[in-house]
């Protein structure tokens, strides 16, 4: 249980956050879910009642044996040993409670997927940087995420819910899609974030672009850092 606790992996215990999270995804009975960190299996059952299908993926192969023999009578599930972020799966909804060393590795990801929406359990903080809009607490991962989704805060989840205790607490958010990336504009967006402090028009210098501007990154809107990163693929 350490190497899964230092890797941020908390299980959540509470059925009604559980259900709450689930209720609030707003599945269709004509959804493919994917489920990404199937764990023991408590968001499972949840959304195998309310979607078409569910695709559950468990990089852990422990964990994994334990919840395909506990649900191996579900028609409508099917889970996979393995990291699905390195996975080419068609889903419709996707839902997850991320460990949060994976928080930036699913937003990269799904930046590049074409689906609905995503109802996804990240810690607090990781959260607020999502959410941030301007100031200094902008990152590569917000504009990603600001350019890409409608992103709404859902629900406040207390670390009491789970177990081991993390130090702090989660939240729940739904991503609702706008755009796709392509990798390399992607990749291109996390360059222009390692020049942050610089003005833009010396950002553009170190990719021998001319844009005559004194602002900084976190002076400019999602779509406006969009723009330039893909001058530089």
């Amino acid at each position: 249980m350490s190497k899964r606790h230092a890797l941020g992996q908390h299980f959540l215990t509470s059925n009604q956050v559980a259900e709450s999270i689930v209720d609030n995804a707003g599945i269709k009975r004509t959804d493919t879910v994917l489920e990404v960190g199937t764990g023991k299996g408590i968001l499972t059952l949840y959304l195998c009642n309310k979607a078409k299908s569910v695709i559950s993926v468990e990089k852990d192969a422990e964990l994994y044996a334990r919840v395909k023999a506990r649900f191996s009578g579900i028609k409508n599930l099917i889970i996979e040993h393995g990291d699905a972020f390195e996975m080419d799966i068609d889903f419709t909804v996707f839902v997850s409670n991320l460990p949060y060393s994976e928080s930036r590795n699913a937003i990269e990801w799904l930046v590049q997927r074409k689906f609905s929406h995503a109802i996804v359990m990240v810690q607090k903080e990781f959260a607020q940087k999502l959410l941030s809009k301007e100031g200094k607490n902008r990152r590569a991962v917000s504009v990603l995420a600001g350019y890409c989704f409608d992103v709404e805060k859902l629900l406040d989840v207390k670390k009491t819910n789970f177990q081991p205790v993390p130090k702090v607490d989660s939240v729940v958010i739904r991503l609702e899609q706008k755009h796709t990336l392509s990798k390399d504009v992607l990749a291109a967006v996390n360059k222009l974030f390692s020049f942050r402090r610089k003005t833009v028009r010396n950002i553009a210098k170190q990719f021998g672009l001319v844009i005559d501007s004194d602002k900084r990154l976190e002076d400019l809107s999602d779509g406006e850092i969009i723009n330039i990163a893909k001058k530089i693929t």
